[in-house]
């Protein structure tokens, strides 16, 4: 009988990593379940090994590499402040960097990368965004899509140098896990019955859509390929009133126009500049919810025909239940 070998993920104490781990585990996988600052909730599983690890530190990410056979690299940190400058290159490039020279040296069957559509070209206006999409300088204003666009260059020139690796560009995550921090904080936000809405257009996808199509992917022939991971192109408007319809709550009713949007991150900057906390809205986050970009997500479904993504209406409903019940629980 042959030995069983690890599957690796970083960033286990996420959103998406802790869903990918909870699949892995169901599948009968052993998991190397790796975080940094975030302690993972602890499971009575045997195939369970969690472990503290700063991906900069590259001896001791070399020795969490042995007995692996995949490393699903999910780590990353999302900031739109800019004094996370630093901070965002550091652990979206750097430490990418990093855990592609360890896949290398320690000679993993392959590696799935999580990036994001944050690192894609800016598309032209009612053009759908596919894979083909380049980043440019000019026309990204994200330093968190330029620090995970140098991330997505380290794995390419993994792939270059004989690694197997797939990367994965997932939008907007839904999900039901912590409402203090990342996408969930969406659902926090109309569960407090905050006013505010926009017309802006962005993709949305389940988490665990992301998570179940990156082990597809990872146990496929499919290499040296990108994929966006989107299920639906929708409004924000659309996406709070189906969550206000979802926890029983009012609908957000108040119309932010660009010349709203443009004052509301004016006032948070200075405001910030005493407090020195980090801003809620920057010029960055303001154009974004403004803005309406379209995702083709007809590329993995070509590559994978058998695989399906839960309609958006369906998350929502299952990721405000689940928050609803912790709420109340509280």
């Amino acid at each position: 009988m042959t030995h069983q070998k690890y599957h690796l993920v970083t960033g286990a104490s996420g959103l998406l990593g802790a869903e990918l781990v909870s699949q892995l585990l169901k599948e009968g996988k052993k998991v190397k379940a790796v975080y940094y600052q975030h302690p993972i909730a602890k499971i009575d599983n045997d195939n369970l090994l969690i472990i503290q690890c700063d991906l900069l530190d590259v001896v001791e990410l070399e020795e969490i590499m042995e007995e692996v056979d995949y490393v699903y690299h999910c780590a990353g940190f999302i900031s739109y402040s800019p004094s996370n400058r630093a901070e965002l290159y550091n652990i979206n490039y750097e430490a990418t960097a990093n855990v592609v020279n360890a896949c290398l040296s320690a000679n993993i069957k392959k590696l799935v990368h999580v990036s994001s559509v944050a690192a894609l070209g800016k598309n032209i206006k009612n053009k759908l965004v596919d894979e083909t999409l380049q980043w440019t300088n000019d026309a990204n204003g994200s330093t968190y899509g330029h620090s995970k666009y140098l991330g997505e260059l380290e794995v390419w020139r993994g792939i270059a140098e004989g690694l197997n690796a797939v990367i994965v560009s997932p939008s907007i995550i839904l999900g039901a896990g912590d409402w203090n921090k990342g996408s969930t904080a969406i659902f926090k936000n109309v569960f407090n019955e905050f006013k505010c809405y926009t017309t802006g257009v962005n993709g949305f996808v389940d988490v665990r859509d992301v998570a179940s199509s990156m082990v597809l992917l990872m146990h496929s022939d499919i290499s040296n390929e990108k994929f966006i991971l989107s299920a639906e192109n929708r409004t924000y408007q659309d996406v709070f009133n189906n969550i206000a319809d979802g926890f029983k709550k009012n609908k957000p009713s108040k119309l932010v126009t660009p010349f709203i949007a443009s004052l509301v991150w004016r006032i948070e900057k200075i405001k910030c500049f005493f407090t020195k906390k980090d801003p809620l809205i920057t010029k960055e986050t303001a154009k974004t919810a403004l803005d309406h970009v379209q995702y083709d997500n007809s590329k993995l479904l070509k590559f994978l025909p058998e695989f399906k993504y839960h309609r958006i209406e369906d998350t929502i409903s299952y990721c405000c239940e689940i928050l609803q019940q912790k709420v109340n629980n509280q």
